[in-house]
Protein backbone atom coordinates (compact mmCIF):
# COMPACT_ATOMS: atom_id res chain seq x y z
CA UNK A 1 0.00 0.00 0.00
CA UNK A 2 1.43 3.41 -0.98
CA UNK A 3 1.18 6.14 1.68
CA UNK A 4 3.06 8.90 -0.10
CA UNK A 5 3.04 10.98 -3.26
CA UNK A 6 6.30 11.52 -5.12
CA UNK A 7 6.94 14.88 -6.74
CA UNK A 8 8.35 15.01 -10.30
CA UNK A 9 11.97 15.26 -9.09
CA UNK A 10 11.52 12.23 -6.83
CA UNK A 11 9.92 10.29 -9.69
CA UNK A 12 12.93 11.10 -11.87
CA UNK A 13 15.36 9.93 -9.18
CA UNK A 14 13.41 6.70 -8.64
CA UNK A 15 13.37 6.01 -12.38
CA UNK A 16 17.15 6.59 -12.62
CA UNK A 17 17.70 4.28 -9.64
CA UNK A 18 15.56 1.52 -11.13
CA UNK A 19 17.45 1.82 -14.44
CA UNK A 20 20.83 1.60 -12.67
CA UNK A 21 21.92 5.06 -13.82
CA UNK A 22 22.93 6.38 -10.41
CA UNK A 23 26.58 6.41 -9.31
CA UNK A 24 27.87 6.49 -5.74
CA UNK A 25 29.33 9.78 -4.48
CA UNK A 26 32.98 10.07 -3.44
CA UNK A 27 33.46 9.56 0.31
CA UNK A 28 30.16 7.69 0.46
CA UNK A 29 30.53 6.65 4.11
CA UNK A 30 31.15 10.23 5.29
CA UNK A 31 28.32 11.69 3.19
CA UNK A 32 25.94 8.96 4.36
CA UNK A 33 26.79 9.65 8.00
CA UNK A 34 26.26 13.41 7.54
CA UNK A 35 22.90 12.89 5.84
CA UNK A 36 21.73 10.42 8.47
CA UNK A 37 22.65 12.90 11.21
CA UNK A 38 20.78 15.68 9.41
CA UNK A 39 17.70 13.47 8.98
CA UNK A 40 17.76 12.40 12.63
CA UNK A 41 18.07 16.02 13.80
CA UNK A 42 15.17 17.02 11.57
CA UNK A 43 12.93 14.29 12.95
CA UNK A 44 13.83 15.11 16.56
CA UNK A 45 12.53 18.66 16.40
CA UNK A 46 9.66 19.38 18.72
CA UNK A 47 6.56 21.34 17.82
CA UNK A 48 4.12 23.13 20.08
CA UNK A 49 0.47 22.16 19.94
CA UNK A 50 -2.67 23.50 21.58
CA UNK A 51 -5.22 21.07 22.88
CA UNK A 52 -8.49 21.57 24.71
CA UNK A 53 -9.13 19.29 27.70
CA UNK A 54 -11.87 19.25 30.24
CA UNK A 55 -10.86 20.56 33.66
CA UNK A 56 -11.43 17.09 35.06
CA UNK A 57 -9.07 15.47 32.55
CA UNK A 58 -6.42 18.14 33.10
CA UNK A 59 -6.64 17.65 36.86
CA UNK A 60 -6.21 13.87 36.42
CA UNK A 61 -3.30 14.43 34.05
CA UNK A 62 -1.56 16.71 36.54
CA UNK A 63 -2.21 14.23 39.35
CA UNK A 64 -0.70 11.32 37.42
CA UNK A 65 2.26 13.48 36.37
CA UNK A 66 2.88 14.41 40.00
CA UNK A 67 2.77 10.71 40.96
CA UNK A 68 5.41 10.04 38.30
CA UNK A 69 7.46 13.04 39.45
CA UNK A 70 7.21 14.77 36.08
CA UNK A 71 5.93 18.12 34.89
CA UNK A 72 2.46 17.55 33.45
CA UNK A 73 3.39 18.70 29.94
CA UNK A 74 6.35 16.30 29.85
CA UNK A 75 4.09 13.52 31.12
CA UNK A 76 1.44 14.32 28.48
CA UNK A 77 4.10 14.27 25.72
CA UNK A 78 5.36 10.93 27.04
CA UNK A 79 1.87 9.40 27.02
CA UNK A 80 1.26 10.64 23.46
CA UNK A 81 4.66 9.34 22.32
CA UNK A 82 3.96 5.89 23.77
CA UNK A 83 0.55 5.85 22.08
CA UNK A 84 1.82 6.68 18.60
CA UNK A 85 4.97 4.54 18.73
Amino acid sequence: MKFYQLDPEEEEILKAFEEGKLVRVKNFARVKKELMTAAKNTLNKTKNINIRLSEKDLYKLKTKAAEEGLPYQTYAASVLHKTVS
